[in-house]
């Protein structure tokens, strides 16, 4: 066991074909920020298309221990009764996030707000992550948060007065680190602006809008300024380009493929991994694109294509860094080299992921030269082998996909951490084509 969860394994036989079409899970992001701020308004809100992964159910379960009315999720619908900003409630522990980063430094912004003092703690994962980043910005605000040593959980909160708003100049980029700020300055007396080296995803700023807030964004700076309350509203979560990012490259990889994935996000903050897999030279198509909820969506349809080694642009990654564990994977079967650089946010994931994907790719026979920042990954065959995931959801799915590029079997260690972001990826992957088992 570990962390409540069996040990689990997986074997994938080498070869499939990916074709058809395939329901994707809702966005991981959309969703958290949905319970967040569907806590926060004042009036009933529903949302449709909730991710139920173990992360979200977190952020969910939260909420619920600070009084808020939550109904579901059932098939993917919720309905939040909101208590409005102020109407939150002490919780009688500290609240659980798991292995959610996001959860926990998006809460910690809305509850440096609150009257009452909070704890947040995680999965050992989680706890070993680093919270600085948050602290400190919010601390600025006059926030009274701190961390264990080293800057990690507990995070301990206690009330305080008045927020002050703040003019933010973030050092790394990260849209937690933003909307966490973001979400303190619902609570701020004064305009909150932050300002970031380069772009990262929106979703805060969008939904904060659909509920009726204020915001202002102008490139790479976004402002805040509270008037009144949050409005409930009535939401749609889009398919989750991450989850889908798995199933592209499967695509792309495989021989023969041909897959359709509807009404996925298409945020133009996330879309950096169908820029890079379409530099690589993968047959994507982006077909019905439409709005919903302010969030752009699409249907993709994608074809096996050969893919060839590229230099990946700094701007480009930002936009794409969750999605570097199976982008690892179609460079490991591109033609040439594939140089990934300004990545050092990877080591501060759910593993070091940069250390990770190192150690798998090496497993499985591919040549790979690990950089401070980055990756350097030279295409060739993948021979097949065992593979430590390190209790990382994304490490485990990407190798698994791995699987249809293979000469031999892939077995991968420690996958149980994959239902805090996919809890159907086993099925879902089976019934697409990869030949995949659960062992324990």
């Amino acid at each position: 066991m570990v962390d409540g969860r069996p040990m689990t394994h997986w074997r994938v036989e080498p070869g499939g074909v990916i074709s058809g079409q395939l329901p994707i899970p809702g966005d991981k992001s959309i969703s958290h920020r949905a319970v967040i701020l569907g806590a926060l308004a004042e009036g009933v809100t529903t949302v449709k298309g909730l991710l139920e992964s173990e992360d979200v159910l977190a952020t969910i379960t939260a909420f619920r221990q600070m009084g808020v009315s939550i109904e579901g999720p059932e098939a993917g619908s919720l309905t939040i009764h909101g208590v409005g900003l102020h109407g939150l409630t002490p919780p009688e522990t500290a609240l659980d996030m798991g292995n959610s980063g996001t959860a926990m430094r998006l809460l910690a912004g809305v509850l440096c707000g609150q009257n009452f003092k909070t704890t947040l703690v995680g999965d050992s994962s989680l706890m070993r992550r680093p919270m600085t980043r948050v602290a400190e910005p919010l601390g600025r605000m006059g926030a009274r948060i701190s961390t264990a040593e080293g800057g990690f959980p507990p995070v301990v909160i206690k009330p305080t007065n008045t927020l002050k708003a703040v003019d933010e100049q973030l050092a790394v980029a990260s849209a937690q680190v933003k909307s966490a700020i973001l979400l303190a300055g619902l609570y701020a007396e004064g305009i909150t602006r932050v300002t970031e080296p380069a772009v990262t995803r929106n979703h805060t700023e969008k939904m904060l809008a659909g509920f009726g807030m204020e915001i202002d964004q102008r490139g790479l700076e976004t402002e805040l300024e509270p008037e009144g309350s949050l409005e409930p509203c009535d939401l749609v979560i889009p398919a989750d380009l991450s989850s889908a990012a798995f199933f592209i490259v499967g695509a792309v990889i495989s021989p023969g493929s041909d897959l359709l994935l509807e009404g996925v996000g298409i945020n133009p903050t996330r879309e950096g991994v169908i820029t890079i897999l379409r530099q690589m030279g993968a047959s994507i198509s982006i077909l019905n694109q439409r709005l919903s909820g302010g969030e752009v969506l699409a249907d993709l349809r994608v074809r096996s294509t050969p893919l060839k080694g590229v230099k990946i642009a700094k701007e480009l990654v930002s936009l794409a860094i969750d999605e570097f564990p199976i982008l690892a994977i179609a460079a490991a079967l591109a033609d040439g080299e594939t140089e990934i650089s300004g990545a050092e946010e990877l080591r501060v994931k759910e593993s070091d992921r940069l250390s990770a994907i190192t150690t798998g790719l090496k497993a499985i026979g591919i040549q790979v030269e690990e950089r401070p920042d980055g990756l350097l990954i030279t295409g060739g065959p993948i021979r097949g082998g065992r593979v430590n995931s390190f209790g990382d959801h994304r490490i485990a799915m990407a190798f698994a996909i791995a699987a249809l590029g293979a000469e031999n079997l892939i077995e991968i260690e420690n996958c149980a951490n994959v239902t805090t972001s996919f809890p159907g990826f086993v099925g879902l992957a089976a019934h697409a084509g990869l030949r995949i088992r659960v062992v324990r």
